[in-house]
């Protein structure tokens, strides 16, 4: 793993990137781009790292992700298929200047800020869906019509969700290494006891430089981080079982229930109750 910036191709006869990625080129870990992307997933499931955010993605789920945002769409499980249509683009492919028409400034105010991740929803989700599809499958004048018509209904709507937004890293290959590792341990290890001696000596630091070094680079601390990877396994078990509140409290890495329902309230602002219910409901 030691892909930081990952480089993007481009045909002759596109300006800008649309293609299928599917296992096993769908596994890039922890990197970033020049190139602003539009992705939706069209197999599998697991956590989007997106800049500072931590969430499911699943099939279906469509991202806009702003230049230079570090992400990484980690499967639910290794054996697992993932695959997702992607488009990249540079924000100043059409040319210098088009962006400062008139007619472009939804498209201008969408692409203003770099680092800036956002999740679409709903009806938006389904449109922007359909017309990636259709980018990846057109050719000529129409592929750019496509994207233009797609960056302005997302820039023009109200049902989408700013994920993370001014995430800036000065990470290099070396950096990312230590990064990616440190994920990766947290993953195989955050449903058991983590002290911070035992992280950071995985990545031979002394307790205050691994602190330090993630609140850098991650945007906020080790701890806040795998409480955030703890809830989010909750909250896939809400969703998709049965089990009792109580069980899914201590099989996700939680030994005590008013621990866990106060951390909870502070991820999701609800109850772990009322999480279900209202995922029940619609």
């Amino acid at each position: 793993m030691k892909t930081l910036i990952q480089k993007i191709h481009v045909e002759d006869q596109y300006s800008f990137a649309c293609r299928t990625y599917r296992t096993p080129t769908f596994e890039t870990a922890w990197h970033r781009h020049p190139e602003c992307e539009l992705i939706v997933i069209t197999e599998g499931n697991g956590t989007a790292l997106i800049g500072d955010y931590i969430g499911d993605y699943k099939q279906g789920d469509v991202f806009f992700l702003g230049s230079d945002l570090p992400h990484w769409f980690r499967k639910s499980r290794q054996d697992a298929v993932g695959s997702a249509i992607v488009v990249h683009f540079l924000k100043d492919f059409w040319g210098p200047g088009f962006l400062a028409l008139p007619e472009m400034h939804v498209i201008a105010g969408l692409l203003k800020n770099d680092s800036t991740g956002i999740q679409l929803m709903g009806n938006l989700s389904a449109e922007i869906d359909l017309m990636i599809r259709k980018i990846e499958n057109t050719e000529g004048l129409e592929r750019i019509q496509l994207l233009l018509n797609c960056m302005e209904q997302i820039g023009s709507s109200e049902e989408h969700k700013v994920i993370t937004m001014a995430f800036d890293t000065i990470a290099g290959r070396e950096e990312n290494i230590v990064i990616e590792a440190i994920i990766d341990y947290s993953f195989k290890n955050f449903l058991n006891p983590i002290s911070l001696e035992e992280v950071a000596s995985s990545t031979n630091m002394s307790v205050s430089a691994f602190c330090r070094f993630f609140k850098k680079n991650i945007k906020k601390s080790y701890f806040d981080f795998i409480k955030e990877l703890r809830i989010g396994h909750a909250c896939k078990l809400l969703r998709d079982t049965d089990r009792p509140i109580l069980d899914i409290c201590y099989n996700s890495g939680y030994n005590s229930w008013a621990h866990f329902s106060k951390q909870f309230k502070v991820v999701t602002k609800a109850s772990p109750l009322k999480y279900r219910k209202q995922f029940r409901t619609g």
